[in-house]
């Protein structure tokens, strides 16, 4: 229970003026089909809100259901923000009446006003907080992740501190870590996660994720080097490695880890033979 906190209000500046509150909204059941999207502000659908779309369609849950912000205008229902839901409503064919929030917004100029706040004013989610989520929610992928840094000695930052300096062993490139379990498997994960921390990265990015798992675990390179002496060249170059690799990338044109990675492996000993049988 000690992650659970009560909502409460904050300190706020003295010179803090307080916005009107104006008239409340009200909740209304529609027919999504019924609502109108004004071009004249409105996104217009994408390849992305197609996908979205999609998305809805065919997770729908009404746990997740955000009630689209409607205005009455004439004889008609138009939509502030929530299209992609209404339209994922009337797709699915199954939904019938959702529930939509009202507000009052006679001009289009204070539709439009309303939409832009809507969609500017929030707090975006980050990655890392997707991740703690996921993991709460039982996501096979994101409890490994999980179990595999903590057994490595690695720490996934739940909320960086903007301006303080990444200490040797943070994580904030989840998606790189479930990209590197779905891609090899947990056991070769943790060697990576494991090299990078008894090297000292700070933080542990998603190019020397990359980087590191290709030198130890490529088939073109895996027994060509031993864990340990990845962690004594990235020792051992300090700094010249970030150098070393942005100036092979720039001069060949190639993504930053691949050059992390080959500047890792030309400055690595190699233990080929018997030594890289045993």
């Amino acid at each position: 229970m000690s992650d659970i906190r009560k909502v409460k209000a904050i300190p706020l500046p003295v010179d803090l003026s307080r916005a009107s509150i104006g008239t409340r909204p009200q909740i209304m059941r529609l027919n999504p089909a019924d609502l109108s999207v004004d071009a004249a502000y409105q996104r217009e659908l994408s390849r992305k809100s197609i996908n979205l779309i999609h998305k809805l369609v065919t997770g729908w849950d009404w746990r997740r259901f955000k009630p689209p912000v409607v205005a009455r205008v004439g004889d008609a229902w138009h939509v502030i923000d929530g299209q992609h839901t209404a339209i994922a409503a009337v797709s699915h064919g199954g939904i019938g009446e959702i529930d939509v929030m009202v507000v009052e917004a006679l001009e289009s100029v204070d539709r439009a006003k309303a939409f832009i706040g809507h969609n500017r004013d929030r707090v975006a989610i980050t990655n890392t907080q997707l991740f703690f989520a996921a993991a709460a929610a039982g996501d096979e992928d994101a409890l490994t992740v999980a179990q595999v840094c903590e057994r490595a000695g690695a720490i996934i930052l739940r909320n960086p501190s903007p301006g303080r300096a990444y200490r040797p062993g943070e994580v904030v490139a989840v998606s790189a870590l479930i990209q590197l379990v779905r891609r090899r498997s947990a056991a070769k994960a943790r060697v990576v996660v494991e090299t990078l921390v008894q090297a000292k990265a700070a933080p542990l990015s998603a190019d020397l994720i990359r980087s590191v798992d290709y030198v130890l675990h490529d088939e073109q390179y895996e027994g060509d080097l031993h864990a340990s002496d990845v962690v004594s060249t990235i020792l051992r170059l300090g700094p010249d490695l970030e150098a070393k690799s942005g100036e092979l990338a720039m001069a060949k044109k190639m993504q930053r880890w691949r050059a992390t990675a080959i500047v890792i492996f030309q400055n690595t000993r190699k233990r080929r033979g018997p030594a890289r049988a045993a």
